[in-house]
């Protein structure tokens, strides 16, 4: 097996080596083991032990009609689409603007297409859709009634099954993309409205020769965003 996919040893190893995959072997990953490291994930804490997780785990025929969905609504500029929710602040200011062009230019960089190509950002950018050709695709959705201390606490359902994977030697990209077409995600999966489209996660064993898959983009040190008090 090569070194990308080798299984994280401790949970310091799993952090350390979790980082968003975007190209994906076409081996399939063994449902035990997705059922495994989804089941995981109920160990997660929240908030009263409320557990406001819901995910859909798409493989096959199913992962691949999603999919074509969601890109071919993409591709074709279909009008309609909306998030349910705010991602990003509008404006996004300082710091976190330049964290963000650092890692947009770093990815598109590392790919090769420059900066006003749209073209070929475009097409890139449709390969979220399809989650990166990944074997395993989740859906994630959250009630809409619940606030904002839910969804903390949805974020650490997330990383948990994010760090189990690494444990099994398979590698995630958590797809807040997936969320720009939640009607469509709910259509295609038969999910109330009642409920908000979080995200989508790809999740299988990662592509060594892909060159995406050597981006990296920098980590704030310790001292920016820790302080230790005695």
């Amino acid at each position: 097996m090569d070194d990308l996919n080798q299984p994280a040893p401790d949970v310091f190893a799993a952090a350390r080596t979790r980082r968003s995959i975007r190209a994906y072997k076409a081996e399939p990953v063994p449902i035990e083991i997705v059922r495994e490291i989804v089941a995981l994930g109920r160990h997660a804490p929240s908030g009263s032990n409320i557990q406001p997780w819901r995910v859909h785990v798409l493989t096959g025929a199913m992962l691949k009609r999603v999919g074509t969905a969601i890109q071919q609504a993409f591709l074709s500029d279909e009008p309609g689409h909306k998030r349910d929710y705010d991602y990003y602040t509008d404006p996004i200011v300082d710091p976190y603007l330049a964290r963000r062009r650092q890692c947009g230019w770093g990815l598109y960089g590392t790919l090769g297409i420059g900066r006003g190509d749209r073209e070929k950002s475009k097409a890139y950018r449709a390969t979220n859709y399809n989650f990166f050709g990944a074997p395993v695709g989740l859906v994630f959705t959250i009630d809409r009634k619940l606030e904002q201390g839910s969804w903390l606490d949805y974020g650490m359902f997330l990383q948990t099954i994010m760090l189990a994977a690494r444990a099994k030697g398979l590698h995630t990209c958590a797809e807040a993309a997936i969320a720009s077409y939640p009607d469509i995600v709910r259509r295609e999966l038969d999910i109330t409205h009642d409920r908000i489209v979080i995200c989508g996660m790809a999740m299988g064993y990662a592509d060594p020769d892909a060159v995406i898959n050597t981006f990296q983009p920098p980590r704030i040190e310790l001292q920016e965003y820790a302080v230790f008090l005695d």
